[in-house]
């Protein structure tokens, strides 16, 4: 090549194949020239090869100065509009690109070509098949046990302190609460922990009815008999438990629903009540405020990453067998699962046309930033290796076409 540059294993493969083509090429300019010399002057038959062979020979130097024009001067001459690449190789750069802009990163194309490659599908064939699922835990789990034991409490506690806590006194969670709440009401979920209350409450009072007694007992006058305080602790105690029974055993119960009630308006108090919400705030940055939040979340923390650090060391551990299960289970559904795998596909072809939209001249621009740090000389020489072959042609073509093109003027000279 006309310039020194590092060649790669695949660019010395295709050096080789440019120098054969070369070769090839200017062995029919040589056979055609020796065709001419040796069939000048003479007539009947050798004419007709006389006047092909004249006609190759300008068919292959025309294409030769054609092909070599693109990338050097023809024989060092520095003629007008040869050598184009080296001397426009940064308008020929820009072309490229807003051409790949336009054609190959264009957000619909780019959404259509996600949508037709099925990834979720593929995805989910590789995640279920083999032991990748084991492999990715193994990573995710190498990563972690790195990073984890370097987070110190102190980081952690100045991290709480500086950022988390500041960050939740200024944001109003008044309302964030409100519409959780509202949700979990809307969703019936809190009935679960209600069952659960009147469970327990029904089992402490059936099993604390002295209990009971040591509080009712001295607030009865003291002029009541000992034998009446105890048949009216009887009957509170009785009465009591049926009541919680009953409450317990009919979802339909009056409690029930003042609670439903009572949760559903404090719902829309702390959404819409200014006074409520301020109560709401004050009480949030009090919490807030309290000088042991924050080595109180700091030693939670703590406790986490132990019992991590812990089940990451254990590749036997449930955490690491679940993971890969739940790995596992992914990949059979995205192959099933025919409305997961279009979410998943909807999902992600958003987000690469998203890419696209937002990073997709910069990603481009790569192409004219690597080729206008090339030199000239640099420039042409990479690109004369992976097109020059192919271009050896035209001037293959050149040759043969010339010949067939004089070989019929001739015939029609002599026709005529």
């Amino acid at each position: 090549m006309a310039t020194t540059m590092t060649l790669s294993g695949p660019d010395l493969v295709r050096r080789r194949g440019l120098r054969q083509m070369r070769a090839v090429a200017l062995s029919l300019l040589v056979l055609a020239a020796i065709v001419y010399v040796l069939t000048l002057h003479r007539d009947g038959a050798w004419g007709y090869v006389n006047a092909a062979s004249e006609a190759a020979m300008v068919g292959a130097l025309a294409d030769w100065f054609a092909v070599t024009a693109l990338f050097r001067h023809p024989l060092g001459l520095p003629i007008p509009h040869t050598a184009i690449v080296p001397t426009r190789k940064n308008s020929l750069a820009e072309s490229l690109e807003q051409f790949v802009t336009e054609n190959f990163l264009a957000e619909s194309v780019v959404a259509e070509k996600m949508t037709s490659a099925q990834v979720s599908r593929r995805a989910g064939e590789w995640l279920a098949g083999g032991n990748h699922a084991e492999r990715i835990v193994a990573e995710g789990a190498r990563t972690v046990g790195v990073v984890l034991p370097k987070l110190g409490d102190a980081d952690v506690t100045a991290f709480v302190r500086s950022s988390l806590l500041p960050r939740f006194a200024q944001e109003p969670l008044s309302p964030i609460a409100g519409h959780f709440l509202e949700s979990v009401v809307d969703d019936g979920a809190h009935h679960a922990l209600f069952d659960l209350v009147v469970d327990e409450a029904y089992a402490w009072l059936r099993d604390n009815r002295d209990t009971l007694a040591d509080v009712v007992g001295p607030r009865a006058p003291r002029w009541s008999p000992r034998w009446v305080d105890s048949l009216v602790i009887d009957r509170i105690h009785r009465e009591a438990l049926t009541w919680l029974a009953d409450v317990r055993d009919n979802q339909d119960h009056a409690a029930r629903q003042a609670v439903d009630r009572l949760l559903g308006q404090f719902a829309a108090d702390l959404q819409h009540d200014p006074a409520m919400m301020e109560r709401f705030e004050a009480f949030k940055r009090r919490m807030l405020e309290h000088p042991d939040l924050a080595p109180s979340l700091t030693a939670v923390w703590d406790a986490v990453r132990t019992a991590l650090i812990d089940a990451i060391a254990d590749p036997s551990s449930t955490l690491q067998t679940r993971s890969v299960q739940a790995i596992q289970d992914l990949g059979k559904r995205l192959q099933t699962d025919d409305a997961l795998r279009a979410r998943v596909d909807t999902r992600a072809a958003e987000a690469v046309g998203y890419v696209v939209r937002t990073y997709g001249s910069e990603i481009v621009s790569v192409i004219s930033d690597t080729i206008e740090r090339w030199d000239g000389r640099e420039a042409s020489a990479r690109i004369e290796l992976h097109v020059g072959r192919d271009l050896q042609f035209i001037r293959i073509n050149g040759t043969v076409v010339g010949a067939l093109v004089g070989l019929v003027i001739h015939t029609v000279s002599e026709f005529l």
